[in-house]
């Protein structure tokens, strides 16, 4: 049977009026951490490029893993410095391998299966057409570490983090996993082309990454999940990845009919078919850690 860590028990022994203020004061701490050494770390980078005479600036792979770096870095910081407050463990973050590589394997599968019935589908259906195929080795290498970072990045922010505290201070889970797949949908505000389908779809994407982390307060299922998501919808599939075009992919593609259906210039996220895959997926996970709960 799978166990919950435990949680902090000053933490949870406090009033709900008690447990909300720190809630937001950690969130405030964790923000203002995050801006200050994403700023110095961006300043220090910059610094170093530019006295070597490289330049990486615009948009693109490189500019965005060194961002996404930095971003990481900050919220892994931002978080040490909550849990010292609360005298909790930097592994309470959930980034712990220690008995969960067989979660980072099932995560890749999970994607990989995700698109195998979505990209099929997709075909069968006349939705997308194959128009060309591509090698694209050096962009294919250079997404897969950038999709890494950025699953690393996303996943310690939104879950990690922000639905872990949640749970620390006794809110309910399934509350606090709406509430953190809200934020994480709302990241994506500022992208091309999101409309009311993508915020739905990215909302349950987040409850997707966010449902096997209620269970095991571990981040390996859902960092592996994220990164051959994003890896497998752009680079490979052909995809814009949240309504981003990042680099060339191996298979060129053409959406057909109803953008409602194909997700347009979104991309597969801004489709009705993502998001039945996204509730079976959801229905998939829990059912199996409820059924775990149960034995």
């Amino acid at each position: 049977m799978e166990k919950e860590n435990p949680i902090n028990e000053r933490d949870i022994n406090q009033s709900v009026v008690q447990r909300a203020t720190w809630f937001v004061l950690d969130v405030i701490l964790f923000i203002i951490v995050l801006f200050i050494v994403v700023g110095v770390t961006s300043v220090l980078a910059n610094a170093v490029l530019q006295a070597s005479g490289i330049s990486i600036s615009g948009n693109g792979i490189w500019p965005m893993m060194l961002s996404t770096i930095f971003s990481l870095v900050a919220s892994l910081v931002g978080g040490a410095a909550v849990y010292a407050i609360h005298r909790l463990p930097f592994s309470h973050l959930g980034l712990s391998l220690r008995g969960r590589w067989a979660d980072l394997g099932a995560g890749m599968l999970f994607a990989v299966a995700l698109y195998a019935v979505g990209f099929g589908l997709s075909l069968l259906l006349g939705i997308v057409e194959v128009t060309d195929v591509h090698a694209h080795f050096s962009d294919l290498i250079a997404s897969f570490v950038l999709f890494l970072f950025v699953a690393l990045f996303e996943e310690v922010l939104t879950r990690g983090f922000l639905l872990g505290r949640m749970l620390d201070y006794g809110m309910n889970r399934f509350v606090a996993l709406f509430f953190s797949s809200l934020a994480f949908s709302s990241l994506h505000f500022a992208n091309p082309n999101f409309t009311w389908l993508p915020f739905i779809n990215i909302l349950l994407a987040g409850v997707l990454l966010g449902a096997s982390y209620l269970y095991t307060r571990n981040l390996c299922f859902p960092i592996a999940l994220h990164w051959f998501w994003n890896w497998l919808q752009g680079p490979v599939l052909g995809y814009e990845v949240s309504g981003t075009y990042l680099c060339d992919s191996v298979l060129a593609i053409q959406p057909k009919g109803s953008d409602v259906w194909s997700g347009g210039s979104f991309g597969f996220e801004g489709s009705l078919l993502c998001t039945i895959l996204m509730c079976i997926g959801i229905a998939i996970i829990i059912g199996h850690y409820e059924s775990k709960r149960k034995v």
